[in-house]
């Protein structure tokens, strides 16, 4: 994992820590760096977690971090920023505060940057296991995992990825909108995600009919599903045959309901198994699944 755009000082307060733990850093111009670790908010210190205000990290100028993370090319990210984030190499997602600029009712762009909420992605051998064993042993079925952020929905389904490009011979095919699920460059080098298909779009509609022509996929794996186009687009997918396994913050079940999806999986927590649905949202079990690891991390 490269942060190597970090300022010094919080580059190596953070080689103090164990990555696998470390969710978020969050620096704010003249503040305390404050991360996500272990699931708990703390500050950052000389050497790690602080331990107290004489060791805290501040940081200055925000911009300067924003330059080095785009490798001072900033405007190559313009279209990512108009969502409030962009992810750089290795999945990392950095999520921008400072004054919107918008235009006919959409962000055009950020301008005097004040705050960025760095996000660490993480890739864990197993953790999707109990959706994977309780409904893809015998073939992929359309599933919406759901919950609020930060409970490691995108870890998931680079596991399930993992897991059914090991367990079964079908095409693959991820749309990777943000360049996180993947996280691959432009030479390919990302997360070994097994023999999948991975397309770069900036807009899931535009971009699926001719994915599904060009590339067939037996199934779609995709993340952030939110508005009226991104379930246009797997409404397609589904109305063509195709298997759509997809993460969403939307937690009203009402809603989901209404979403072409056979099952749903809600994370309720880092470290708790999730709770699985059928379609209706009656609750959802393999009576053979019971040696599920409940120990394994979820990660972000």
């Amino acid at each position: 994992m490269s942060l190597s755009f970090l300022p010094e000082d919080v580059k190596a307060a953070v080689n103090h820590l164990n990555y696998n733990f470390l969710s978020e850093i969050r620096l704010r111009r003249g503040q305390p760096v404050i991360i996500e670790y272990k699931g708990k908010y703390i500050y950052l210190g000389k050497y790690g977690i602080s331990s107290g205000e004489h060791d805290r990290i501040a940081v200055g100028d925000i911009t300067a971090v924003l330059t080095a993370a785009t490798s001072g090319c900033i405007y190559n990210y313009t279209e990512q920023m108009k969502s409030g984030f962009i992810t750089v190499e290795h999945g990392v997602r950095i999520g921008i505060a400072g004054e919107y600029v918008t235009e006919r009712g959409s962000v055009n762009t950020i301008k005097c940057i004040t705050s960025l909420n760095i996000r660490i992605p993480h890739n864990i051998n197993g953790c999707a296991s109990l959706i994977c064993e309780t409904l893809y042993k015998e073939s992929p079925k359309s599933t919406l995992l759901f919950s609020k952020p930060g409970l490691g929905k995108t870890t998931m389904l680079r596991d399930i990825a993992r897991f059914l490009s090991k367990n079964s011979i079908c095409n693959i095919l991820i749309f990777d909108e943000r360049s996180e699920i993947a996280a691959m460059d432009g030479f390919g080098d990302g997360f070994d995600l097994g023999a999948v298909d991975v397309v770069r779009c900036y807009n899931k509609l535009g971009a699926i009919a001719s994915a599904v022509r060009a590339m067939k996929p037996d199934v779609i794996i995709t993340d952030e599903l939110y508005g009226a186009d991104d379930f246009k687009a797997m409404e397609y997918a589904c109305d063509c045959g195709i298997a759509v396994i997809a993460s969403s913050h939307i937690t009203d079940k009402m809603k989901l309901r209404s979403m072409p999806f056979d099952f749903f999986a809600e994370l309720v927590s880092i470290n708790a198994p999730p709770l699985i649905y059928d379609k209706n949202f009656n609750p959802y079990s393999d009576n053979c699944i019971d040696n599920y690891d409940r120990s394994i991390p979820f990660g972000q």
